[in-house]
Parts: structure tokens; sequence; C-alpha cells
């Protein structure tokens, strides 16, 4: 074969056929895998394509008014239900609402109840006892998972690690962790998050949720939004037994994609890319229900008799969706020095001030490292944010050996830090290298927010698996003074200073008040 292939192209190359790979975490970009469909192998749904549209679904044909949001009467007896998720009167570029053709509209409940919500901190100011800084640095090992004979759905499963700000004032933000081994769909139970959007991040387990516009199929390495006020449920896929991942979420912000600037229309997370879920209904309705709200940081539960899928039909733009992170199209430095972590920004969420973000969720994967006559590896910095890294999968690029995924690493604003490893040595000591992948078959994100975190009680201590704290002091072995030791340094910081004392002298003269006067 090859030979014919050889001739057939006049002798001068021969054809290898490629074939496509089929693990995502092993991957250098999702075109690896030579999909024609956006959506990796095992995921079963369909979708919408494309960021900041106003989508629209319906599980009948015809189910949608025409030119109308509200008819005096819809087809097939549904019921008219809006959610909006921006001021009535704002700005066209910001405002959101979604209208839904629903079976029983939400209002059909018998009130809200407290419930406990011993796992979920959100109030993150400085009067409150329960959360505290870590000033220094600070690592986790994976955070645990419970045992089958402690069943535990997402809702239970949900631990705030970390934030900044209150739901309250609608400004500020919070860090979770999730594991789970139960799903929530099988006992008809509901999540509606009522402060702020979440952002999933699943690193163990693949998902399967069901959200009031449709389903999502979520796997590790790809990110899941849904929006404050809209209804969910996180369930096991089949054949998994547990899971975990992380969340983020944004109190008076909404997660955006990044302005691209100088690099033009095209490039990082591309909006085409983004999959949002078409409409799905319940096969039963006529079932009792539990929807659990997180209102200020507390859990208040709704008892209705009838499903929260029931959409038969809906049009809007505050719609749930998912992004593989496998497809993000990094940007790099193509000569010298290293780029700063923002250009690897997937999405962002805007505070009040106008130059600096509430937060921003960031990817590091597989990518080209092409740099010449440079340290490639990132610089020792003291930056203004708050970083936290999660390794999905792989090595990852956390503090110490003990950086695993399913764990976190965190770092200070101002907070100095930098590498210590064996192979950030190395790369001092390496003239040139020529064009290398680098982060092959790993993954690892950062949620960098502007803001001081301060951290629960479970984070701190609670989970069992926060292991350092500080930089390790053998650290410094690896990288001594060796400017101290340089031949000849004292004699060279002499002339230094004779140097300036004679420029001090020499300038001094100019400045003699006896000179440059006339006298009277």
């Amino acid at each position: 074969m090859a030979d014919k292939e050889d001739k057939a192209n006049g002798g001068g190359y021969v054809i290898v056929p490629r074939f496509p790979a089929t693990d995502p975490q092993k991957v250098f970009h999702y075109t690896d895998l030579q999909r024609s469909k956006p959506t990796r192998a095992h995921d079963p749904y369909e979708y919408l394509q494309g960021w900041g549209n106003r989508h629209q679904s319906e599980v009948i044909p015809g189910t949608l008014p025409a030119g109308q949001n509200n008819p005096q009467e819809n087809r097939f007896g549904l019921y008219t239900e809006g959610i909006t998720y921006s001021a009535f009167a704002a700005p066209r570029h910001a405002n959101f609402s979604t209208y839904m053709y629903r079976v029983r509209p939400a209002a059909a409940h018998s009130g809200y109840t407290p419930l406990p919500s011993p796992n979920i901190e959100n109030c993150f100011l400085s009067i409150n006892p329960k959360v505290a800084l870590l000033p220094q640095q600070a690592e986790w090992t994976p955070f645990p998972i419970p045992p089958a004979s402690q069943p535990t759905d997402f809702i239970t499963g949900l631990h705030t690690l970390a934030g900044s700000g209150d739901p309250n004032i609608r400004e500020g933000i919070a860090l979770y962790v999730y594991t789970l081994n139960s799903s929530m769909t099988p006992h008809h139970k509901s999540y509606c998050n009522n402060d702020g959007d979440f952002l999933l991040c699943a690193q163990q387990g693949n998902l399967d949720i069901r959200t009031e516009f449709g389903k999502l199929f979520l796997q590790p390495g790809e990110i899941f939004v849904v929006q404050r006020g809209v209804r969910f449920s996180v369930d096991l896929a089949e054949g998994e037994k547990e899971a975990r991942g992380y969340v983020t979420e944004v109190w008076g912000s909404m997660w955006e994609l990044p302005d691209l600037g100088p690099i033009g229309g095209h490039g990082l997370a591309n909006p085409r890319d983004f999959l949002f879920p078409v409409a799905a209904i319940d096969e039963e309705l006529q079932v009792d229900w539990k929807v659990v709200c997180k209102i200020n940081g507390t859990y208040h539960q709704i008892s209705q008799d009838h499903s929260p899928y029931d959409l038969v039909a809906w049009h809007g733009n505050v719609i749930p969706y998912k992004y593989d992170l496998t497809k993000f199209s990094s940007q790099n430095s193509t000569s010298i020095d290293h780029t700063d972590p923002s250009i690897n920004t997937v999405l962002t969420a805007k505070s009040r001030d106008p130059n600096t973000p509430l937060a921003d969720f960031l990817w590091f994967g597989p990518r080209w490292d092409v740099a010449s006559n440079t340290f490639r590896l990132p610089y020792f910095h003291r930056n203004s944010a708050s970083e936290f890294l999660a390794s999905l999968y792989g090595n990852g690029l956390g503090r110490s050996d003990e950086f695993k995924p399913g764990g976190g690493s965190f770092e200070g604003g101002h907070t100095p830090h930098g590498g210590f490893s064996d192979g950030y040595v190395n790369e001092m000591r390496i003239q040139e290298m020529g064009c290398r992948r680098i982060l092959e078959e790993q993954m690892t994100i950062m949620v960098e927010s502007s803001r001081t975190f301060l951290w629960t009680e479970y984070a701190r201590g609670g989970c069992g698996t926060l292991h350092s704290q500080g930089t390790d002091p053998r650290a410094w072995d690896k990288l001594p003074d060796r400017f101290s030791a340089y031949p000849g340094i004292k004699d060279l910081l002499e002339r230094v200073r004779e140097d300036k004392e004679a420029a001090r002298k020499r300038v001094e003269f100019y400045h003699d008040p006896r000179i440059g006067r006339f006298e009277q």
C-alpha cells in the first residue's frame, strides 16, 4: 500500500494514514479525535451551537408562538413563564431573559421550608468568625469522596472552600468542590441557585445533567455553566459510581468571553464551540418533586406535585451551556519571554472596576512552546490576584509532587511564588532548545480573582487533605545565592560604590551656593 501511494505521488513521499484518537484525556487538541460532531463519542445528546445567540427549541414542532411571546392561549394548553436575568430596562447587549412554555408553572408549589446547609458558607466578610485567611501558599491532596455506604448527591456533596464578598450585596465569588456517589433524578430532587451563576468543572466521573431547558452530558475536561434561578439535577452517568469536580460561583456578575483585542476575531475559546441543550420533557410529569434553592447562602426546599422539567418549548438567552476545554485554541509567545497566564482565559466575570475582573477561569493544557533565547517557564512573581489551581488529569501544575488530580493549590494576592521543581532548575541551564510540546496528557484549571479569599473550616482542615502551607525550606537549596558566590563580586561592588561617590562629588560641585550668583 505504501509503495502504491509513493508511486501515486511521484515518488516524493508516502501518505501515512491517520487514525483518530479515542481518549479525550490523551489528545493534544479536540481535533485529534477527528470527530465530525461537536461532541465526544460517549455524549448521547444533541446541542445548539454558538455563544451569544438567542436560541430557541421545542419538543413538538410548532409549539413556540409566532410573532409574540405571550398569546392569549398557547398550543396544547401550555403556560407561558418568563425568567429574567437582568433588569427589564438593561441595554440590549446586557439584557437577558428566556420565555418558557411549560405544562405547569413553577409558581404551583406548596411553599418554602428551611433546610440545613452545613457544608455551604457564602458570607465571606471579615466579621464572620467561620472563615479565615490562608496567608501563605496552600495545597490539598484529592478531596475525599464519601464511601458508597454514605449516599451523597450533588446537594449534600457540595462543600464551600473559599470566597470573598456576600451574595446579599450582589458582589463576590465562592469556590466549591463537589463529591458525590448518588444521583438526584431518581429521588426527584432538583437544585436552584438563586444567588449567582455556577461554573462546574468535572474532574472525575461523567455526569448526566438535566436542566429545565434540556439535557447535557459532562465529562472530565468539560465545563458547565448554569445561570442563577435555573433549576437542574446532577446525576451520575451510566456506569459511574462516584464523581468529583469544582464549582466557581460569581455574584453580581456573569461569565463572559474575554475580549480578544489584537488577537483578532478568533482564538482562545471560540463562540461556536459553546453548546446549549435542546428542549426535553420529563416522561413522568405528575410526580412529587423537591426543589432545593440556595438563597443568600442558605437552603430552602420547595415541594410540588409535578416535575420541574416540563418545558415543551423555550426561546431566549438565559440558557445553561457547556464547553469542552480540549477545544481551547491556545495563543502563546513565538519569539521571546513567558506570556502572562491571562492569555489562557476561557471565561471572565467583570467586577465594578472596569479595569479588573472579579474572576477569570483559565486553562492550562497541551500546547507548543517555541520561544528562543529566553527562560520559557513562569518567572518568580507576586501577582495581585488570588490563584486557585486544580488538576483535572495528568501531572498538573501544582507546587509540589503531592499535587494530584482532584486536589488543589493556592497562592494569595502578592504572595511570592514560582517553581522549585528540578525541571525549573534545569531550565536555567538550557541555552537553547527547539520547539517542544508541553503539558501533554494533562489539564489544569485556575480560578484567578482580584479578591482576597477567606477559607472555610472544611478547607482549613475539615477535609483532611490540606497537607502544605507555606514554602518548603528545602526548596531554597535548589535556588542558592549564586550572586554572592560570583568571582570578584565584592571587589566589583566596592568599585561601584567608589564610582557612585565620585559621581556624587562631581554633581555636588554644580550645586555649590558660591557659584552661579552675582555679587551684591
